[in-house]
């Protein structure tokens, strides 16, 4: 959709689309909300306009990303309130410190600060490991994360469990899509189903021997003789932004799940 055709859909089109996407019905969402179902329903249909409070409440009770939230009072005919400035402004010199710190007290082991489409914004020198086995092209500005770890010319032939990892990928993908309706992350999302994949891929995540979560399981160096090293990934998000950028932005953080992965990135990260 584009921002055009966007913003000649009415506010209470777009609330309701916003509201039946989370599965709530007029009730549920008034309930939680706090407000009457009448109201709601008035709202919904364009019978009441709502203040712009109302609907950064409801926004809020419908986790409606900051951006969408923009996009609703527009619809409505008021001016955005959120910010969306770049990792350089000068303001935003609090969250670049914060991310450095993350990335190199993460060291040796690799993290990586991604965007709200996966594209690379920053990472620490030991996510080299991952990057060193793609091909140059998948390594242009801006680097894609999802593209990079599936493309059969990046990571994907040198993970182990690639059937199991893609389908954990693409299953986080889902969700944002459904969190987000981003049309971008759509076609991104048809994009990698297209990719070749020679191992079964799960439709349900279950636990394998001794798993606690799903690990990325790669093969260092690049060939089956070489050291496999088997990853946890954790994401960390900021807790209470207020500005697009800021509120779109995670950090990935892959740590060692076993010893041996843990010696071989304690050694590694010695000759460098």
């Amino acid at each position: 959709m584009t921002s055009a055709q966007l913003y000649q859909r009415t506010i209470g089109d777009l609330l309701r689309q916003w509201r039946e996407r989370r599965r709530m019905s007029q009730l549920d969402l008034a309930i939680q909300a706090e407000v009457s179902t009448r109201h709601l329903s008035f709202v919904e249909t364009g019978r009441a306009k709502p203040s712009r409070e109302m609907i950064l409440h409801l926004a809020d009770e419908l986790e409606v990303p900051l951006r969408e939230r923009n996009h609703l009072l527009l619809a409505a005919g008021y001016a955005p309130v959120y910010t969306e400035m770049s990792l350089d402004a000068p303001e935003m010199g609090p969250v670049r410190k914060a991310v450095a710190q993350l990335l190199k007290a993460h060291e040796p082991y690799p993290a990586a600060v991604i965007d709200r489409r996966w594209n690379l914004v920053d990472a620490n020198a030991s996510t080299a490991l991952f990057t060193v086995l793609a091909a140059p092209e998948l390594l242009e500005p801006p680097i894609n994360v999802l593209r990079l770890s599936l493309h059969p010319d990046g990571m994907a032939p040198h993970v182990a469990n690639l059937g199991e990892w893609r389908a954990h990928l693409l299953s986080r993908l889902r969700r944002q899509i459904n969190l987000t309706a981003d049309a971008d992350l759509v076609a991104l999302h048809d994009e990698l189903r297209g990719y070749p994949c020679d191992q079964p891929e799960p439709e349900v995540e279950l636990p394998g021997p001794g798993d606690i979560a799903v690990p990325l399981r790669v093969r260092a160096d690049g060939h089956s003789g070489g050291h496999e090293l088997t990853f946890l990934s954790t994401v960390s998000t900021f807790g209470t932004p207020l500005d697009i950028t800021v509120a779109e932005l995670s950090i990935e953080s892959f740590f060692p799940a076993d010893d041996a992965t843990a010696e071989y990135l304690t050694d590694r990260s010695r000759k460098f």
